[in-house]
């Protein structure tokens, strides 16, 4: 198959990684971190524009590295060719390898943070799309509890993340080793930080599992949303996560 790889940049190292071992052709485009930052429909847009640009029916599919991301993904539509999703709530569930793992780890460890490589080099000091960021839709500080109110526990937890504010609510600070990384340099600085901010460190071994699936072809109904021309995508707000429902 001839597949189109449209990225956020945080999986950066994992997705060159899997393609590289890929048995099928795959040409890749990476989104900035920064979409994190408008969420919602305007990070949808985004990457909307980037799956109408593969289209015109040269590839077979269009992968996404990206999950619900904060609703970022919700009503993205696809057109000439499927679209396929992995299911999860946020990254956290790629680099854990399954959204079983990650739901048993956070339940049985409330309060953590976690970071990647990719969180560390390219989480922060970004250029961030300014007048629909966060911070100028919703203002600084906004607690916790608010977000909650109003977006519920699961988006909640990924935007209080995203806009830096995890010493308030997390004491644990998880680094993900996946194997990939080429010394010890990225465990270190999250180590320390941990200590900087008076956090447990803890490391975990990841998996590359789903990365591997998604570009291998493997997308089985359980960890994968396969979205026909067409179709656009909805959150279920149940174990799904996400549908494909018709495109409006």
């Amino acid at each position: 198959m001839r597949l189109k790889l449209i990225s956020c940049e945080i999986l950066l190292r994992e997705m060159c990684h899997v393609v590289a071992r890929s048995p099928h052709t795959i040409d890749i485009e990476f989104l900035p971190k920064g979409l994190h930052d408008i969420a919602g429909q305007g990070m949808c847009g985004k990457i909307q524009e980037a799956v109408d640009r593969a289209g015109g029916g040269s590839y077979d599919a269009v992968l996404l590295g990206y999950l619900l991301c904060g609703m970022g993904v919700e009503g993205l539509t696809a057109r000439s060719q499927p679209l396929v999703v992995p299911r999860g709530h946020d990254c956290i569930t790629l680099f854990l390898g399954s959204r079983r793992g990650y739901q048993e780890y956070f339940e049985n460890n409330p309060g953590t943070y976690f970071k990647t490589s990719g969180w560390i080099e390219r989480g922060r000091d970004l250029s961030q799309p300014g007048a629909d960021t966060l911070s100028t839709k919703f203002g600084l500080p906004r607690s916790f509890e608010e977000l909650v109110e109003r977006y519920g526990e699961d988006n909640a937890r990924y935007l209080w993340e995203t806009l830096g504010q995890y010493t308030k609510n997390y004491w644990k600070l998880v680094f993900i080793e996946m194997g990939i990384e080429p010394n010890g340099d990225f465990e270190e600085a999250t180590r320390r930080e941990a200590q900087e901010a008076g956090m447990e460190f803890e490391k975990l071994a990841g998996r590359l599992t789903l990365f591997e699936k998604l570009v291998s072809g493997d997308w089985d109904e359980e960890d994968f949303l396969v979205v026909p021309p067409g179709r656009r995508i909805v959150a279920t707000h149940d174990e799904r996560v996400i549908a494909a429902e018709e495109a409006s």
